[in-house]
């Protein structure tokens, strides 16, 4: 059985912090830490073991991804070595054999491609098993689901499977954090705050003077630290085990709040998502209605930004969102504008693009706006031109004839 020595051992904090410290390593704030690395795990690893560790409050900052915007919970580092050692060691061993292989998201070997080639998978295996396209796929999406995450009954499902009576205690201090302040509400209101959806959106909008510590509401894990992302994954998992195991379905995927199931009768589909409604208001997460959805295969559905359409020949076409396009188009020009003004350097602007255009070209059925958005680049870039000048030349593929469309390789 593991224990909290396998949290606060000093090489597994080193080796959290390691994990930790990829993609911010140039934060001041984690060059410091580093700096003292020894004294500063020390200092964690004491404070864990003698009871008085305490979790600071959150850095909250918003973002817009991909024209949404969300509200970010960021931690201390010594907050986020620790989340990652308990999380590494104690809370994602212990869980993910309970987990269904088509949750796809924030374990090792998956995420996003898993989640979109195993929905690939299950198209062409329906296809061959109904020898037609004809057929439903239910789309489910939760509102606000981090958000909306209950500490208590998050808590009593960790701790089914983390035995260890101080490691629970260390989880129930980490859940305290995230507890919100809701002093504003009537006392009416916040009997009831368990039972509506809250938008921590519109709850950073309120007046903070608002906030004196009197009521606090025991839900919401935010987005922005690793036991969030563990709680992501494994909270819904009646959900996912009423699907898979009691109901037998074989096309049914999950990447966070994001699911779908597909299956030949629509009714058999309408009367799963009774049942899976009535899972959801038990865990207190909310379905979301408008995006939820049950649309014809041969239509074509949206999943985690791509457009599917299963064909009467059983090919899966796939298609990215045209907002993907739009936005790197703004984003080439203000690029520009930063490389212009001093702000931005010419190489960091190219890997940022090429990097970018990797992870869509292999979308085929993009491939002239792609080449839209290339040539935007090279009019903005012509510097690009020239370094690649003695290149092959590029062709573009156009109703099946081959037409030059550059006379000097960019190099794509």
């Amino acid at each position: 059985m593991k224990t909290i020595e396998d949290v606060c051992n000093a090489n597994k904090l080193i080796e959290a912090f390691h994990n930790a410290q990829k993609g911010c390593i140039w934060k001041e704030s984690v060059q410091r830490y580093e700096c003292n690395l020894l004294l500063n795990t020390y200092d964690l690893q004491k404070s864990v073991r003698e009871g008085h560790y305490s979790q600071r409050e959150f850095y909250e900052f918003k973002i817009n991804e991909r024209g949404k915007c969300r509200d970010i919970k960021s931690m201390y580092i010594s907050d986020r070595v620790l989340q990652r050692s308990l999380c590494d060691n104690i809370i994602t061993p212990a869980i993910e054999p309970y987990l269904i292989y088509d949750n796809g998201a924030s374990l090792k070997d998956k995420g996003v491609d898993f989640t979109r080639t195993r929905l690939e998978h299950h198209l062409h295996s329906y296809f061959r098993e109904n020898g037609s396209n004809d057929g439903f796929v239910l789309l489910i999406d939760f509102s606000k689901y981090f958000d909306n995450i209950q500490h208590e009954k998050l808590y009593e499902m960790l701790c089914d499977r983390v035995p260890d009576k101080e490691v629970r205690k260390l989880l129930k201090n980490i859940l305290e954090g995230f507890k919100i302040d809701v002093s504003y509400l009537s006392d009416e209101d916040y009997q009831n705050c368990m039972n509506v959806v809250f938008n921590s959106l519109e709850y950073s909008k309120l007046d903070r003077s608002m906030m004196i510590g009197e009521k606090m509401m025991p839900k919401s894990v935010g987005i922005g630290s690793q036991i969030s992302q563990s709680a992501g994954i494994y909270y819904p998992g009646r959900m996912d085990n009423y699907c898979k195991i009691v109901k037998g379905i074989k096309y049914y995927g999950r990447y966070m709040d994001d699911t779908y199931i597909i299956s030949s009768d629509k009714e058999y589909l309408l009367k799963l998502l009774n049942d899976i409604t009535d899972i959801c208001n038990d865990l207190g997460i909310f379905i979301n209605k408008k995006k939820t959805q049950i649309v014809k295969l041969s239509h074509g559905f949206k999943f985690l930004k791509i457009h599917y359409i299963l064909t009467d020949s059983g090919k899966v076409l796939k298609k990215l969102d045209s907002g993907t396009f739009t936005r790197e188009k703004r984003k080439i020009k203000k690029f520009r504008k930063k490389y212009e003004s001093g702000e931005m350097l010419y190489e960091d602007i190219v890997h940022s693009y090429l990097g970018w255009r990797g992870s869509v070209k292999k979308f085929k059925a993009n491939t002239r706006t792609l080449h839209e958005v290339d040539r935007m680049f090279l009019e903005l870039f012509p510097e690009y031109i020239e370094e690649n000048k003695k290149e092959r030349k590029i062709y573009y593929e156009d109703s099946g004839r081959k037409r030059k469309s550059i006379k000097n390789d960019p190099g794509f």
